[in-house]
């Protein structure tokens, strides 16, 4: 089986159109114990699944409880991560079980990581503005 979704299409100030390669991924909630649906960016470059704070309190996840907390830094500087080693997520009818942090900020997009993740698939970002999933 493949899963496909299209590019979402943005404007940007600097670049006028942008295509940014997105993906639904269900995460599952402790809170109301059902999955909660989430796009994301799907970012080779990112090491682990990162989400903005508030969606921790979506997914039934104590920041100082059930996590752990550190420093990462990137392209925009150091920021504060909570680190939660095992979270439930599915994409399409693929469940995995990953690690995800959540930034302190909440202006930031949810990024599909690659660890247990994103490298657990085929990948293919095509220039038809389409990102497709199969299982490796």
């Amino acid at each position: 089986m493949v899963l496909k979704f299209p590019f979402k299409v943005e404007k940007s100030a600097i670049l006028g159109t942008i295509h940014r390669p997105m993906a639904q991924v269900l995460f599952w909630s402790k809170q109301t114990r059902q999955w909660i649906e989430i796009w994301m960016i799907v970012d080779t470059a990112a090491d682990y699944t990162l989400l903005p704070r508030f969606m921790a309190d979506k997914l039934g996840v104590n920041l100082e409880k059930d996590c752990k907390v550190f420093h990462t830094y990137g392209v925009g500087g150091g920021e504060r991560v909570y680190f939660l080693s095992k979270t439930k997520v599915k994409l399409g009818e693929w469940e995995r079980i990953i690690p995800i942090g959540f930034l302190e900020r909440n202006e930031i997009p949810p990024l599909f990581g690659r660890h247990l993740f994103l490298e657990t698939f085929e990948t293919v970002f095509s220039s038809n503005h389409v990102v497709s999933f199969s299982v490796k």
